[in-house]
């Protein structure tokens, strides 16, 4: 029997969900979405997390491509992947619209 295997753009959805996974990357995402450009600074100083902490969830973010940027110290420029963003949107989109329920029947 063979296996099935996954669609790219499924390992690609949840490449991203796994890195959208924490609180504190979803906070970070949030922030970093705000910004009208690359973000100078230490986002521990504008987030409650510490610094080790937010070096760990932006590898991990970087990691599956939502943002990119220098983050090795002394140079630390933050971005969304603007790319990767909307990628990861229509990933999330498509999925979200595929239910087959009509609204407010489904199971009963």
């Amino acid at each position: 029997m063979e296996q099935r295997k996954y669609t790219s753009e499924q390992e690609q959805a949840a490449r991203f969900a796994k890195a959208m996974g924490h609180p504190a990357r979803m906070a970070i995402l949030e922030f970093l979405a705000r910004q009208n450009c690359c973000f100078f600074g230490d986002i521990h100083e504008v987030l409650p997390i510490s610094k080790a902490t937010v070096s760990q969830h932006l590898k991990e973010l970087k990691e599956a491509g939502l943002i990119q940027g220098e983050i090795e110290t002394p140079k630390v420029k933050y971005c969304i992947d603007r790319e990767n963003w909307r990628i990861a949107s229509a990933l999330f989109g498509r999925f979200f619209a595929q239910c087959a329920c009509e609204k407010g029947r489904c199971c009963e």
